[in-house]
Order: C-alpha cells, then structure tokens, then sequence
C-alpha cells in the first residue's frame, strides 16, 4: 500500500475531497438497533442521558465519544484512553510505539479488551497493544473497573479488574438513501498520512453490509533533546518509519426488532521499526517488527420475551509477528524469529427477569489458545481455558444490589518438557448503590471483586526466562464512591460528578528476578494500592445549537511494594506510577465553528525500584487544540479541521529513554453524503 501513497499522490488530494464522517451521528447510536433513518436529534442531549444511567452505575465506568475525540483532537486509541482517570498508559514513543493500558496501576495484563462485545487477548505476552485498532470507525470507547452493567457480557469479561471497551459505528443511510460513503484524508507533521474510506449498502431491509479500511505511514523521526550533565544534544529519533493497514468488513442482520446478528472480519498488518531507548551517544537501532492480527466474529443478540434474553459470540483469531535485528554480535549478521498465536473462542450468554427489577444471567465461555515459534526452544504450548459466570442483580427504587460469582478452569499442554499444572479458582464480586434522597440525584456506590492474572506463555516459556511453575497472580479490589447528577433546564443544564476511593492488594506477583546465570520469572511480589478517582463533567446550552462542554478528571495513586520489610524498596512507590495525575478539556460546537482544548498533566514517577532523586521521571503537561468547520453543500458537507498537537511543545518521557514526540501538526478533510 505504501508504494502507492508515493506513487500516485494525487489520488491523496482526491480522496480529501471526497472525505467523509459522521461522527456526529455515531454519538448517538443505541447498540441494539438498526433503525435505517436518521433524525435530527440534539446529540449532546442523547448523549448526557446515557451518562446520567451510566454514571449511577454500582462499578465505576467512564465513556468518551467518537465525536468527542474528533473534537478534542485526540489521535489514537491510547491518546484517548489517556482522558479517563485512574489510568496509566505506557507508550514507547511516536506511532509505532507499543501502548498497553494499565487501571489503577494493577498492570497491563489485568485490563481486559473487548472490540463489539468479544474480548482481544493476547496469550503470548499478556498485553494487548492498542496502538493496532484505528479510530476511525469508532462509536465510543468506554472503560469499567470491575465489570460493566451488562447481563448478557461475556464470562472472560468478568475475569478481569478492569475492562477497556471499544464500540465501533453501525451504519446509517440519509434521506432514505440505500447506501452512504465516507472518506478521509489526514496529513501532519513528519511524513504523516492517514487516507480512509468506507461503504455501506443497504441490501435489503433485513441486510446490512459496510467496509471500511484505513492506511497509515509516518517517517516518525521527530526531534528531541538529550541532556548529558550541563551540555544539551540536539537529536533526531530514528528507526520510526511506520506503514499500518487496516481493514474491517461487517454484516449487520437485524431479523428483527428483537433479534440480531453481526458478523465481522477484521485484518491489521504493520511493518514498524522499534527505535529503541536512547542512550548517550549510541542513538541507533535496527530491530524491525512486523505484526499481523486477523479475526472473524459472529455475534447473536436476541430477546425471546420481555424475561428471556441470549447472546452467542463465536470467534476464531491469529495472530502472526516477526522480529529482526541486524548487528555483528549475531551469527550471519542477523537475528530473526517469527511467532504465532490462535485463538478459538465460543460463548454464550442469557439473563432472566422472573419479576420486575430482579434478573439473573450465567454465561460460558470457551477459549483455546495455541503458540508456535521458529525459536528451536518454543515446546509449541496449548492452553484450554473455561469461563463461567453467574450474576444475580436487583434494582430497588433507590437502590441496585449485583452479585457475580466467576469461575475459571485451565488446561495446559505442551509437545516438549513439563506440563504446568491445570489451574482453578472461583471468585466473588459484589457491588451495590444506594439513592439517599429520592429526586435527588446522588448516589453512594461500593464494591469488592476478587480476580486472578493467569501466567502467560512468555511467562512459562521464554528461553531461559519462563518458570513453569508459576502460580497466577490474586488482586483484590474495593471501592467506595459517590456520585452526583443534575440536570436542569438552563445554563448550565447538565452537571455531573463521581469520586471514588479504592484500595487494591495484589498477592504474587509475576515479575523477573535474577539467579545464578541469568533472570527467571517468580511468583515475588505483594503490591498495595490506594487512590482517589474524581471525574466531573458540566455542559452549558448557551443558545440554540451552541454548546460549551467543559471535563476533568483527577486521580491520585499509591503504589507501594511491600513484598520484603527489609528491602530497600520496601513501601517505595512501584516503576512508572505517578501519584498525581488528571485532565481537562473543553469543547465548543457552534453552526459556524467547533474548537476542542485538551491538558494531560503527569506527575513524577520513578524508574527504578529505589525511590531516590537520580530515579526521577519528571512530570509533564501536555496541551492540544484543535478547530474546525463544516461547509453544508447541496446534498453533501465538507467539513476541515486544522489540529495542534503537544502545543506547548512539552519534552517528556513515559518511558525513560523513550522520548515523545513535541509539537506537531495535523490537517483533515471530510465529505459527508
């Protein structure tokens, strides 16, 4: 694909003009239907509603908009996972660097990722990079520590501390027409392209067929500085060059008011250089990684009666990379190694309302897992997993009290060595809310959940690393919090705050120790976590069809070790958790302009274990801005939006020696039919 963006450039500037989007009406949308006409509806106000149900909800869960991202500016899945509080990105720098998400800095491999209601995993190393999925298509991005408030979720969801949810964009058609276009160009700062396109047709009133697919390059050499005592070095990373494909195909079967059936395909291919850390006088890497992941999903949502209610999600998987470093320490000058992942997963779920405000739900998934390797050491691991779930929920005038019982069963196999034991557990979650006042719209919310992080196969397996007897890591979770809605009919006329205090325990953890000759992978590790979440958000209808939105969130963490009382590090602030954290952001929507300002501020970690001065991360502010204008043509609108990125040019690191880009440009064009 990338030898045509540099060949037929032109064809760039057409697809500008000829860009579409419709995230505006992607605010809106209701998962559960298919209604193929559209309305003129007052976002915003659709769009606080499902917050003021949501908000209310026994388990803390924080939802952005696509539309609201298009607004603010934001460039990438992580960049907006950034927004919700509580939440630790770890980001290796640029676009090509990897981004895992970490909640309530429980790690990485406690945040479930579900994409249309079926969970991502990656098996092999835990950490679902969510550099790959693209924003284009995406409706809403929702995060949920403990579970959602969903009956009909599956099982694997509700194994997890935290689940980081990704919706994307149903098809809608305007004035009764039997099919939509949408395409989009985006151009920035260092060799960024990003051309999209997508189609849906309307084939019958019962058949509903789109695709849409999304390309992406950047050189990514971005300029940094390098201090080294009192002299300054001017840099260029290197290595950065990028080019990603994305496509995604979908069928949406609506059979009936009550019943559904989607089914998707998804590809994603990337060729990326790992520029490496920074290091004084030694800039250069030559490791190259090729990554592609390819799934097909089939999802059954129906309601047979106002009572009984069934979902039905089967999945197949795979996952393939390959990684190359070129240097004179290795035999022919080369190392290489490519690895892939399968995945086979089928799951059903059904909830029961035997009377008004009570319902239960079971759910039970099945997941198997396969890994292979040209590494001569992979002994080619198999891992069959069972998730079942039973939740009970009932809703009072005032109050909701849930209960989810989960279990988990594994069963592991490999063709060389010992085999791991099998694995089972069974773990509790409750949480309940509670109205003080009734017409007022506070409420007090708390909740336990209990959880367990299976080892994953690097963990196992690794050349000289992995352990086989390693036990899955046990985290406890609580939280106490208060919420507080009002709506009114005046300026402002939506107020909403939550803040939350929690406390989490997390008992052996994995992490690499080192013995005799080398690292190896231990179960040593007690972690305890304590923090504050406080999210507040205010929208203002200053006049018709003119609205000022105005957000922000602050988290504070302690994270401390207290696995050896007589370690150094004993109740020091764990790697790269920073104890203050928070944002802002503020959007204006008019018929004649729309502008988004957005400030990420971080505070200082440490690097290492030992919490002394040489160890300090600094912390950063990071500002965006972004303004646009939608022309309304004839039949169509043209809409251009110019975006700032890193405005104040902020020289950071989330990763030490992985410098962030600084200030950066962006130029889009969208064409609605």
């Amino acid at each position: 694909m990338g030898r045509y963006i540099k060949k037929y450039p032109i064809l760039l500037l057409v697809a500008g003009l000829v860009a579409g989007n419709l995230y505006c009406e992607a605010s809106v949308n209701v998962p559960c239907s298919f209604d193929t006409t559209i309305t003129n509806l007052r976002e915003f106000e659709v769009v606080s509603r499902i917050e003021t149900k949501e908000v209310k909800a026994s388990m803390p869960l924080q939802i952005i908009t696509g539309a609201e991202m298009e607004q603010l500016g934001i460039t990438d899945i992580a960049d907006a996972t950034r927004r919700f509080s509580g939440v630790n990105v770890r980001d290796y720098g640029g676009l090509g660097g990897i981004k895992t998400v970490s909640v309530r800095n429980m790690g990485a491999s406690h945040t479930a990722v579900s994409y249309d209601g079926a969970p991502v995993d990656n098996i092999e190393g835990g950490q679902v990079d969510i550099g790959r999925f693209s924003l284009n298509n995406i409706s809403r991005l929702s995060l949920a520590v403990g579970q959602k408030n969903d009956m009909l979720q599956c099982a694997r969801l509700y194994s997890s501390a935290s689940v980081l949810g990704i919706t994307t964009r149903q098809p809608q058609f305007r004035g009764g027409k039997s099919f939509s276009m949408e395409a989009k160009i985006r151009t920035g700062s260092w060799g960024y392209v990003s051309p999209y396109i997508k189609w849906s047709q309307k084939i019958t009133d019962r058949l509903i067929a789109s695709i849409d697919s999304d390309y992406t390059r950047s050189d990514g050499n971005y300029p940094f500085t390098l201090e080294n005592g009192s002299e300054t070095i001017k840099e260029r990373r290197n290595n950065s060059k990028i080019g990603n494909w994305h496509a995604e195909a979908n069928i949406h079967m609506p059979l009936s008011d009550a019943h559904q059936i989607n089914v998707k395909g998804y590809f994603y291919h990337s060729k990326r250089g790992v520029p490496g850390a920074v290091t004084l006088y030694n800039p250069v890497s030559t490791e190259t990684l090729w990554g592609r992941d390819a799934f097909v999903q089939v999802k059954y949502r129906g309601a047979f009666s106002k009572r009984w209610k069934l979902q039905v999600i089967g999945k197949y998987a795979n996952g393939w990379s390959r990684e190359r470093e070129t240097g004179v320490q290795y035999t022919g000058g080369i190392w290489q190694a490519e690895y892939t992942q399968n995945e086979y997963f089928i799951s059903g779920a059904a909830s029961y309302n035997p009377i008004d405000r009570l319902s239960f739900g079971i759910a039970q998934d099945v997941m198997v897992n396969t890994l292979s390797s040209t590494r001569s050491s992979c002994p080619f691991p198999s891992r069959t997993t069972s998730y079942t779930s039973l939740t009970a929920k009932y809703e009072g005038g005032r109050y909701e009290l849930t209960a989810n019982l989960n279990g988990v069963v594994t069963s592991e196999r490999v063709k060389t060595g010992k085999t791991p034991d099998s694995f089972k557990c069974m773990n509790p979650s409750v949480g309940a809310t509670w109205q003080p006042i009734a017409d007022i719209g506070w409420n007090i919310r708390a909740m336990y959940k209990k959880t367990n992080r299976l080892p994953t196969f690097n963990d196992l397996y690794y050349d000289r690393l992995g352990v086989r007897t390693l036990r899955p890591e046990r985290a406890d979770e609580y939280n106490i919090g208060t919420t507080w809605i009002c709506e009114i009919h005046g300026i402002p006329d939506y107020f909403s705050i939550t803040a939350d205090g929690y406390y989490n325990h997390v008992n052996d953890k994995i992490v690499a120790m080192p013995s005799t000759h080398n690292w190896r992978m231990m179960n040593y590790g007690k972690v305890n976590i304590y923090g504050i979440d406080i999210n507040a958000f205010v929208s203002f209808s200053i006049y018709d069809r003119i609205r000022l939105n105005l957000s922000g969130t602050y988290s504070w963490h302690n994270t401390s070790d207290i696995t050896d009382s007589k370690a150094s590090n004993y109740k020091a602030q764990l790697p790269y958790s920073p104890q203050h954290s928070g944002n802002c952001s503020l959007t204006f929507s008019s018929p004649w302009i729309e502008a988004g300002y957005s400030l990420v501020g971080v505070g200082k970690s440490y690097y290492m274990a030992q919490n002394i001065p040489a160890n300090i991360l600094d912390g950063y502010i990071e500002q965006s801005f972004s303004l646009g204008h939608e022309f309304h043509l004839t039949k169509c609108s043209l809409a251009i939006r110019g975006e700032i990125l890193n405005l104040g040019n902020a020289r950071y690191e989330v990763i030490k020696y992985y410098p962030m880009p600084g200030r950066s440009f962006r130029i889009s064009f969208n064409f609605k039919i």
